[in-house]
């Protein structure tokens, strides 16, 4: 077969990367063109004589020349330090595509094989086609162990990658390669997320720059386990020195900039202009100058470039890339059996593929992604059915290994002329959910439905559509199925996630209720029953009624006949309303019942929030941290399990006091679930407004609580007392300090009348913090009610705080230090500083205002109002100051007195006391000097 000789020029590996011993092309004269006996990327280019003006021109070959380019050289010197002796485990390489990522890759794995011999090697390739199948990209590496929860098959997967190389004292290491892992599926993308984290095994990994990244992934270089390493396009300067370079000689002004405008300074995209623009004749050398004239794209899409080179390849290689632009990888057995095995060396030769190792078997892959990119789109709809269904037959011709190739089979069969019967489908959709990849449930779940419209087929769309927060579509899903033909099984099976789908995704609690207790009297099986009644105990929690929720969750739970369904919902609601209630004995049991249910899904969470309430409050925070990142891995990353996650990994944050962190988490977390439904997003954004509010932000804060209280309803009723203190903090970032105690009083009352005494003692306690002093009987009365640690060490800072008893606020301090709750024992030390202030203490205020320091500084420098006055004074009374931030506020003396309940000529006397001190003429400047200071 002849050689496709027009495409070589395309398919050039790239090889733009790595310092001065890096090899090129380069353009030079030649007449005619013989082979070199190179590899393909080295052979020559048949060319043709221009004829006319330009007649006797040269032809060209490709040779190896040195690409000098200074940034290339520092992005060796940063990989260099990035697998140096720092704390970062490799790194990741971003650009756009064609930039040289793969080929850097490449380089640095020949560097290792060469440097490290006794070092194990892993490359791993992620296709756009595998990014559907769970592990599609690590088949080849990992065993799963056959299925299950998502957390056990992501521990096989690791044991199976890492564990061999690690435990073999003849390797020096692993080193794992991970190329275009912006495309991998998200348990693959957690998979390495895990490795980089848990194993000693150095990583390098490259994204492709404006694709969409698996949170995984970008995770990698923000929380800084990778050093991200941008490989940026050339700059025009470095393009002409590249021209230059690769021509042989001087590239004229204009052509330079309308080759660098037309690629963007991307070498790839470069390079193939160049080469097509030699070999059209509309760049050519006169006088020992390089000019471009003539046509040109006049857009730097490469995928026109690759479509003009690729129409001249010979059929079977075209097909070759078709399959692969179906599926991709594929064995060479797959593509010789679909094509032919001289079709797939002829497009090993042309450089069209590349073809490794994996195992006993050979790997076939596109040269380049956009070859089969551009492939793809160029397929009519029939076409690409025909080649799915022969890959299909082929596939189907032994049975799969293990659930990610049996999802991969699924995931192309669904499409192809010869689907999967509807019942595999519905089994294979669920299979998917299963392990977290809604987007792969769905496609099944429709093909299902596509085939047999019936309630089997729907709910698991419904499922994945209502678990993606696409609520509505989930209803219209499940509305076209009429209840009244349904048997008793079939109408719990439907209601359930309609009503549920209601309740949270559609905002229509009235509605769901309704339909829950009118379905509910067409059931007469005790299993049925209690299924409803455990979904009705989850609203009535979600609706503020965690008394009511308790008592008809503890039924279904002591109804034998009880499915783990029901058991996991009763025993989620259980868990988080007695933790609320301070009811903590009963936690851990109820817990325990819901884990043990064969599916808790998202409810894990709901289970998780009753834990780390019930540790906080026991004063056991490591603990409790410990738990919530164990909630966290089973998320893999996915939306809106991540960001479930995330909320609940805030609550330990906040009451650690790490601010910043948990500023970051709430504000992504709110962003991530505010087009969902879930009674987590409104708490969310009131986590984050009381972040904010500690953190003196009052715009941020104010804007957050706006948002809080729009998305606040009855599926979020439950944590009204947290939206009363997000408004607590929310008036104590704006100085409003009347308004921020009421505040902390609303959020207790309001915790108190449903029961949830647990939340009413920590809203009190920040009514503390923000200086209650008529908190400490109310605390007395609770913590007499509650047995906890916190509660004992709130009692005790109530009364010392009352009293300013500054040694008894120094103790205190230091006994909520101890239990790790920062933020708090910084509040508490600076009011310590202050009770030694007013008695005249100085050396012992001075000792608890550098602890008050040590700590606000371990939390981000929080401004709650104590901190600010202690730690950034000014000479003015507390009374005085108060005024005068009601002053910069832009309150006039008459609202002021109304707030306060004084004379105006009381704050008349304390504005003027207030300017003498701090040596101002008037309002105006009382105000900013305010300002200036915090």
């Amino acid at each position: 077969m002849p050689r496709a000789a027009p495409v070589i020029a395309m398919v050039l590996p790239l090889m733009l990367s790595m310092g001065p011993d890096f090899t090129g092309v380069k353009f030079s004269p030649e007449v005619g063109c013989r082979s070199t006996g190179a590899p393909p990327h080295q052979r020559g280019l048949p060319g043709k004589n221009v004829g006319g003006a330009w007649g006797g021109h040269t032809i060209l070959r490709v040779e190896r020349v040195r690409w000098v380019s200074a940034k290339r050289r520092s992005t060796w010197a940063a990989l260099n330090e990035a697998f140096g002796p720092s704390r970062r485990r490799g790194a990741v390489l971003v650009g756009p595509a064609g930039a040289g990522k793969t080929e850097l890759a490449r380089t640095v794995l020949q560097h290792r094989r060469r440097e490290q011999p006794h070092t194990v090697l892993h490359w791993v390739a992620g296709t756009a086609s595998a990014s559907r199948i769970p592990f599609g990209a690590f088949s080849h590496l990992v065993e799963t162990g056959g299925g299950g929860e998502p957390a056990t098959v992501l521990r096989t997967a690791r044991e199976s990658l890492c564990g061999p190389v690690l435990r073999d004292r003849t390797r020096t290491g692993l080193l794992l390669i991970v190329d275009d892992a912006h495309h991998l599926d998200t348990l693959s993308a957690t998979l390495v997320h895990q490795v980089a984290v848990s194993t000693p095994a150095s990583l390098l990994l490259t994204v492709r720059d404006g694709e969409p990244v698996p949170d995984a992934i970008t995770a990698l270089w923000k929380d800084d386990l990778l050093a991200r390493i941008d490989i940026e396009p050339f700059s025009q300067a470095e393009c002409e020195r590249l021209l230059a370079d690769a021509l042989g000689g001087r590239v004229e002004s204009a052509s330079a900039e309308r080759l660098y405008a037309i690629s963007e300074g991307n070498p790839l995209y470069l390079r193939h202009l160049v080469t097509g623009t030699v070999a059209s004749g509309a760049l050519r050398e006169v006088e020992g100058i390089w000019q471009l004239r003539g046509e040109v794209a006049l857009t730097p899409q490469l995928s026109t470039l690759i479509d003009q080179h690729l129409s001249a390849l010979p059929d079977q290689i075209r097909t070759v890339l078709a399959y692969l632009a179906i599926e991709e990888p594929l064995t060479v057995a797959d593509l010789s059996d679909l094509v032919s095995p001289e079709a797939v060396e002829a497009a090993e030769a042309a450089g069209a593929v590349t073809v490794d190792e994996r195992g006993a078997d050979l790997i076939v892959h596109p040269a380049h992604p956009l070859y089969t990119e551009t492939v793809r789109a160029g397929l009519g709809r029939l076409t690409r059915r025909s080649l799915r269904t022969a890959l299909v037959a082929r596939w189907s011709r032994r049975p799969p290994d293990n659930v990610s190739d049996r999802l991969r089979l699924a995931a192309l069969a669904v499409n192809s002329q010869t689907p999967p019967p509807a019942t595999d489908l519905i089994a294979t959709s669920w299979e998917a959910m299963q392990l977290g990849d809604l987007l792969l449930g769905e496609q099944l779940a429709r093909g299902a439905l596509g085939q047999s419209d019936t309630l089997a087929a729907r709910l698991p769309l419904a499922h994945a559509l209502a678990w993606q927060g696409r609520g509505r579509e989930a209803d219209d899903v499940l509305a076209a199925v009429d209840p009244d033909r349904l048997t008793e099984f079939d109408i719990m099976a439907w209601t359930l996630p309609k009503a549920a789908n209601q309740f949270w995704m559609l905002s229509e609690s009235a509605e769901a209720i309704a339909l829950l207790d009118r379905m509910r009297t067409r059931l007469h099986q005790p299993a049925a029953v209690t299924a409803f009644d455990a979904l009705a105990a989850t609203f009535a929690m979600n609706a503020g009624q965690p008394r009511t929720a308790l008592e008809l969750a503890g039924r279904v739970l002591q109804t034998p006949e009880s499915q783990d369904l029901a058991v996991a919902w009763a025993a989620a609601t259980a868990t988080l309303s007695s933790a609320r209630m301070a009811r903590f004995d009963e936690v851990e049991t109820h817990a325990a019942r819901g884990l043990a249910a064969q599916h808790p899904g998202l409810l894990r969470f709901t289970i998780g929030l009753g834990q780390i309430t019930r540790l906080i409050l026991a004063g056991d925070l490591t603990r409790a941290d410990f738990l919530a990142h164990h909630y966290l891995s089973f998320c893999e990353f996915q939306q809106p399990g991540r960001a479930i996650g995330e909320v609940l990994l805030a609550h330990i944050l906040i009451a650690r006091g790490d601010l910043p962190t948990a500023t970051t988490l709430l504000r992504q977390a709110a962003a991530a679930l505010s087009s969902t439904g879930y009674s987590w997003g409104p708490l969310a954004l009131m986590q984050l407004t009381q972040v904010l509010g500690a953190r003196g932000d009052a715009d941020g804060a104010s804007e957050a609580l706006r948002r809080a209280e729009h998305s606040h309803g009855t599926r979020s009723e439950l944590y009204a007392p947290e939206l009363a203190l997000a408004r607590a903090w929310t008036r104590a970032a704006a100085r409003d300090l009347p308004g921020a105690l009421r505040g902390a009083r609303d959020a207790a009352d309001a915790a108190e009348r449903s029961g949830q005494l647990a939340v009413a003692l920590r809203a009190l306690h920040d009514g503390v913090r923000l200086g209650d002093l008529q908190a400490a009987e109310r605390i007395d009365r609770l913590s007499a009610e509650i047995d906890c640690v916190f509660g004992r060490l709130a009692a005790t800072h109530a009364r010392a705080a009352a009293q300013r008893r500054g040694p008894d606020l120094d103790r205190v301090a230091a006994e909520l230090a101890d239990i790790g709750m920062i933020a708090a024992a910084a509040d508490a030390a600076a009011q310590a500083a202050q009770a030694y202030a007013a008695e005249g203490q100085r050396s012992a205020e001075l000792t608890a205002r550098s602890r008050a320091a040590e700590w606000s500084k371990r939390c981000g420098s929080p401004s709650t109002p104590v901190l600010e006055r202690v730690l950034n004074p000014l000479p003015l009374t507390g009374r005085e100051r108060e005024i005068a931030v009601m002053v910069a506020q832009g309150l006039t003396n008459k609202a002021i007195a109304e707030r306060l309940c004084v004379s105006v000529r009381t704050v008349e006397g304390h504005i003027y006391r207030a300017c003498i001190k701090l040596d101002v003429a008037d309002r105006t400047l009382l105000a900013a000097a305010v300002a200036a200071d915090g």
